[in-house]
């Protein structure tokens, strides 16, 4: 049976009117699950609108109750961890164990935002001038939104949402039609933990949502992350209509392996990032560098006798190393890199192509595909394929490694692997991109750290999380006051110093 989903629009659910639907997919089977309403222009002002009338009440909560609210909200979702997990598996593709840490890695950001007490405490200085105190606050901007993918349904969402609605401003949230459910779940969650009712609201739709989003002047903040041509695109629109906006967009994360390493360890390390999620996230790993030939020898060797044990089945399968990716359009695009590959000239160590799992063979697989000797020059390295493709890059030294990383047009996350601190502690100053990893695959900072790519991976002057965050979300108010304690002066035409 088909569901209809719903928008959620002032803590209730309502029926999309636009007479428009998107199909939402269960990849394991290749079958629609449910239909997604995508909203007219006049739904997503109506959504705006209800935000706009409940932000103010939010807004004038203490911060204190603003932050009980998120705790109990940490409760509620932790108590049906286990069905969300599943209803996002069953959307996306990603394992049971993957849909987890999805919703985990959002938690720790409303954890993270529940000390919005002290992250919201401004400055002060007493006597900056002769009787005069000066001060500083931080204050909700009013509606913002986030635009989210689909390859992290729970965690984006929760990025977002979290420090926004902590440092009181209402919130609006427009999904992947992809895999819209545990958004809205989410949402109902808020509302039961006491958040009122218009402050989150879930508008689903395409490209007409997103637009009016940017376009209408009460929305103040945007957060996307998506591909770079749409990242770019939103922070452009934004930003040309006055709204604040941090977009961040596509990866194509380097590790580098210096010929210390435990290439063991560093085998297991890149078989995880590399193919993980089936490759469906912005800080996989997918250029290893491995630096001289006999490294980048042994490397291949042991990747290869890894890549063939991989398990790759239904998400709901335990045993499953990953499962299928959220559409056929991605099957498609993963096999029109590899032949792209293949035809500029790259070694094919493992084609994942044309792999059938049993019991769902409409099901949207592919295995692990593993490239060797290839290009700077070349698509598959120069691109973001998104999808079970690990391509290595070989190296002479540590300083081409380096120019690799730092020459490439994103500049999401990186990697290096050795045993030598000095080296290390070089590349980490150096290296031209926004998150390092050393000895870690996919160095995603926790929560109270800010996460953000360089070049052309991000767009806007703050990232996700941590305290930039609550910058991004607040506007900074100074006060300067003086009371005069019945002195009466005569009028000075000269400007006021402190002096």
């Amino acid at each position: 049976m088909v569901r209809e989903l719903t928008h959620f629009i002032g803590g209730q659910h309502v029926p999309g009117t636009s007479g428009r639907f998107g199909d939402v997919y269960d990849p394991n089977i290749g079958q629609v699950q449910a239909r997604v309403p995508l909203a007219s222009r006049a739904e997503v002002e109506a959504v705006i609108a209800n935000a706009e009338a409940a932000q103010p009440a939010w807004a004038a909560t203490n911060p204190q109750r603003r932050a009980r609210v998120l705790m109990k909200f940490l409760t509620l979702v932790n108590d049906e961890i286990d069905s969300l997990a599943a209803l996002l598996s069953s959307e996306h593709g990603k394992t049971i164990a993957d849909a987890k840490g999805d919703i985990q890695r959002g938690l720790e950001v409303i954890e993270f935002a529940v000390g919005i007490p002290h992250l919201l405490k401004g400055e002060y200085t007493e006597s900056a001038g002769t009787g005069i105190d000066v001060y500083s606050m931080r204050q909700p901007l009013g509606v913002v939104a986030g635009i989210t993918p689909f390859n992290f349904p729970a965690m984006i969402p929760l990025w977002k949402a979290g420090p926004a609605l902590a440092t009181g401003n209402a919130f609006v949230l427009k999904p992947s039609e992809r895999d819209p459910s545990v958004p809205m779940r989410l949402a109902e969650l808020f509302l039961e933990a006491g958040l009122p009712a218009g402050v989150f609201n879930v508008v689903n739709g395409d490209k007409e949502a997103v637009d009016t989003i940017l376009h209408d002047p009460r929305i103040k903040a945007v957060g996307f992350v998506g591909s770079t041509p749409i990242a770019q695109y939103i922070y452009e629109t934004a930003t040309a209509n006055g709204k604040r906006a941090q977009c961040f967009g596509g990866a194509k994360n380097h590790a580098i392996v210096m010929p210390d390493a435990d290439l063991d360890d560093v085998a297991d390390q890149l078989i995880g990032a590399g193919y993980g999620s089936a490759g469906e996230r912005c800080m996989a790993i997918s250029v290893a560098v491995p630096v001289g030939e006999e490294t980048a020898d042994r490397l291949v060797e042991k990747l290869t006798e890894r890549v063939h044990k991989l398990n790759v089945g239904r998400s709901d399968d335990p045993g499953a190393d990953y499962g299928p990716l959220v559409g056929l359009d991605g099957v498609d695009r993963v096999q029109k890199y590899v032949q792209q590959g293949i035809d500029e000239g790259a070694e094919l160590v493992v084609d994942g192509r044309g792999l059938t799992v049993d019991g769902a063979e409409d099901g949207y697989f592919v295995g692990a595909t593993l490239f060797d000797r290839v290009g700077k020059e070349m698509s598959i390295y120069k691109e973001e394929i998104f999808g079970p493709v690990l391509t290595v890059v070989r190296a002479a030294d540590y300083e081409e490694g380096l120019r690799l990383a730092n020459d490439h047009e994103y500049g999401n996350g990186v990697a290096i692997f050795t045993r030598d601190g000095d080296t290390a502690r070089d590349f980490a100053a150096r290296v031209q991109v926004g998150m390092v990893g050393i000895n870690v695959p996919i160095p995603v900072p926790i929560a109270y750290y800010t996460f953000g790519g360089w070049k052309r991976s991000g767009f806007g002057d703050l990232n996700q999380h941590g305290p930039d965050s609550i910058r991004f979300y607040t506007k900074t108010k100074t006060v300067t006051q003086r009371w005069p304690a019945g002195l009466k002066e005569s009028n000075s035409f000269v400007i006021p110093t402190m002096e």
